[in-house]
């Protein structure tokens, strides 16, 4: 019987540079959301950047973003995210035209109704994809409300308190798995203005979910270790 060939070991995989440039980023103790959220995109893109090989386009960005952390003593994510910004360049075509930009289009019908919601993937990284239909909201001065759902240890008032989120009909779901769905703001209360809470995203580095969570904080309806496990965004034209 003829003696078995042994396989050669298989060679290590080479990261590109864009992900090198995230793990030293990384160690020095910031994360992939964090990544995301100084070179303005979605943190599947900084993942993509070790699995996809992508990332070309932000290496000047990251190796100056880089610098300023290890060299500059700059540590604050918008700061560095302005840095980045200056060296980010957009695609061009063959024709040397800015190449457009694929995203996902936001729904908002010509009443103003619109609706998203993410779940604890997305809720994780900052509930990215309810940014744009905040931002759009905002631009066409909407009315929004949202629904939270977290642990039921994690809301400070009592179950169903008309000083919680008063008038709201659809009242508190209670979970099988211990948890709550609270709604804040409808047509029939008035809502949210838009711009407030896109003002809000912004100041919070574009986070949805941290602008959220520290809007519930502020009123005193949770606590803060408290963990947003599904949110949904509802909007609409003012009377």
């Amino acid at each position: 019987m003829p003696p078995r060939r042994r396989r050669k070991p298989a060679a290590p995989r080479q990261i590109n540079e864009a992900a090198q440039l995230a793990d030293r980023l990384q160690a020095a103790g910031y994360t992939k959301r964090d990544i995301a959220r100084i070179i303005d995109r979605d943190p599947s893109l900084v993942s993509q950047f070790y699995t996809k090989n992508k990332g070309a386009a932000f290496v000047t960005a990251l190796q100056q973003v880089l610098a300023a952390v290890e060299t500059g003593g700059i540590t604050d994510v918008p700061e560095l995210a302005a840095i980045a910004a200056r060296h980010t360049q957009r695609r061009t075509t063959a024709s040397g035209a800015p190449a457009r930009v694929r995203s996902k289009a936001v729904l908002i019908t010509p009443t103003g109704s619109g609706a998203g919601r993410v779940g604890a993937q997305a809720i994780a990284s900052g509930s990215t994809p309810l940014r744009p239909l905040i931002a759009e909201a905002a631009r066409l001065g909407l009315r929004l409300a949202f629904t939270v759902r977290l642990a039921k240890t994690g809301y400070l008032l009592p179950s169903g308190s008309r000083t919680d989120s008063p008038g709201i009909r659809r009242g508190v779901i209670q979970r099988a798995d211990h948890t709550e769905e609270r709604s804040y703001g409808s047509a029939q209360t008035g809502g949210f203005d838009a711009a407030d809470f896109a003002r809000r995203v912004d100041a919070a580095g574009g986070d949805v979910t941290a602008a959220v969570h520290q809007w519930l904080v502020e009123t005193g309806r949770i606590r803060e270790d408290a963990h947003i496990i599904h949110l949904e965004i509802r909007t609409w034209r003012p009377r």
